[in-house]
């Protein structure tokens, strides 16, 4: 049996100051670390010169154009696969997670090897209501697409995917290159039997005078989302013996 090895994933687009601040968050928990500079433009990857020096698990790839989280994560998969880490855990830059959280999923992973580690937010007052309320449609359809089949949240993107199963069901398709990237990965991998493993995590939203940023475009992204869930959904009912099967097997906790 292969020994597993994670890395932590950072896609970066435009973050500004706070994508320091994050990476230092994850690297003081000793975690491999690949940021992907997804053709920003604010000259947040200098802020990255020396701590890339000072840690040799430390790997920055920059992408010339701004492609979308989905394309920025699978380069970073690309890459951690060639160093030889069977696991990523996908983490956000814009302050959002909690790294404190990160050896928790690991352990979790760990325990599990071939589950996905689904992070489940807990949000405190300062989320905005519209992002709290708004995912329950989201989420909804992705439980009727596997049949309630125990992905508890399809848009967080604090996460932890088996490197090898996440390349092969997304490079099978030429969708979930942007913000939809998380809800197909995620379904996707459950319909090739993949199972989830569930984690609390919280979730903080920084002001934007303390760096906090967010590139989600409401009317553009939740149109996306909403062609996603689409296809998802007409394709669960051909695959609704599978599907069938899925549901009944034992669900993964954390003891």
């Amino acid at each position: 049996m292969t020994l597993a090895r994670h890395c932590v994933i950072i896609p970066s687009y435009n973050t500004g100051p706070i994508l320091e601040k994050t990476v230092r968050s994850v690297l003081a928990t000793g975690a491999a670390l690949i940021v992907v500079i997804d053709g920003s433009t604010d000259g947040s990857e200098q802020q990255l010169s020396q701590l890339q020096v000072a840690n040799s698990a430390f790997h920055v790839v920059q992408l010339p154009v701004n492609s979308g989280k989905g394309c920025a994560v699978l380069t970073a998969m690309e890459k951690a696969r060639s160093l030889g880490f069977t696991h990523v855990v996908v983490f956000d830059a814009d302050g959002q997670h909690d790294a404190d959280d990160i050896p928790r999923f690991i352990e979790a992973s760990c325990r599990h090897p071939d589950a996905m580690v689904l992070g489940r937010p807990i949000f405190g007052d300062d989320a905005p209501p519209e992002r709290v309320h708004g995912r329950r449609a989201g989420n909804w359809f992705a439980h009727a697409e596997t049949w309630w089949g125990g992905i508890d949240d399809s848009l967080f993107g604090f996460r932890v995917y088996p490197t090898a199963p996440a390349l092969a069901v997304m490079e099978k398709i030429h969708r979930g290159r942007r913000f939809d990237f998380d809800t197909q990965i995620a379904v996707r991998l459950y319909w090739a039997g993949v199972p989830p493993l569930n984690l609390d995590t919280r979730v903080t939203y920084p002001a934007q005078h303390h760096g906090g940023v967010s590139h989600f475009h409401y009317l553009r992204d939740n149109l996306l989302l909403a062609r996603a869930h689409a296809g998802l959904l007409l394709k669960s009912f051909y695959l609704a013996p599978r599907l069938w099967k899925l549901r009944n097997r034992p669900r993964l906790t954390v003891v």
